[in-house]
């Protein structure tokens, strides 16, 4: 093989990293922090997204809670968990879509009432 036609080794290494790099598959995750607001501990706090669910048995009034999920299909979030006093409350959220990633923070506040704050892409 002639010194033109052959590839340095840190040439060839550097094209097959590259390769595999663009052929990597990107996985779209969304990082969620939920804030008991609700000045309570609540219990049996569930997040219910296209396809999965995800919660805690309990928050502390002033805590967060911390998850990270992925979407498949589009659909409603919901938000569910049970007062001091043993109400359950459900409340809809935004719309989710799959490949949609980034951050969202729910706030749950006094009154069975919450914020939504996402800041995900693509936007529904």
């Amino acid at each position: 093989m002639s010194r033109r036609t052959r590839m340095r080794p840190s040439l060839y290494a550097a094209t097959l990293l590259t390769a595999f790099l663009i052929s990597a598959c990107h996985s779209y995750h969304i990082d969620a922090t939920i804030e008991n607001h609700t000045g309570a501990p609540i219990q049996l706090l569930e997040v219910d997204y296209p396809t999965a669910t995800f919660g805690a048995d309990s928050l502390a009034a002033d805590a967060s809670f911390h998850y990270r999920f992925q979407v498949r299909g589009s659909g409603q979030l919901k938000v569910s968990y049970t007062t001091a006093n043993g109400q359950t409350i459900q409340i809809s959220g935004p719309t989710l879509a799959e490949h949609q990633q980034g951050n969202l923070e729910i706030v749950l506040e006094p009154a069975g009432k919450a914020e939504f704050h996402p800041q995900l892409t693509p936007p529904v």
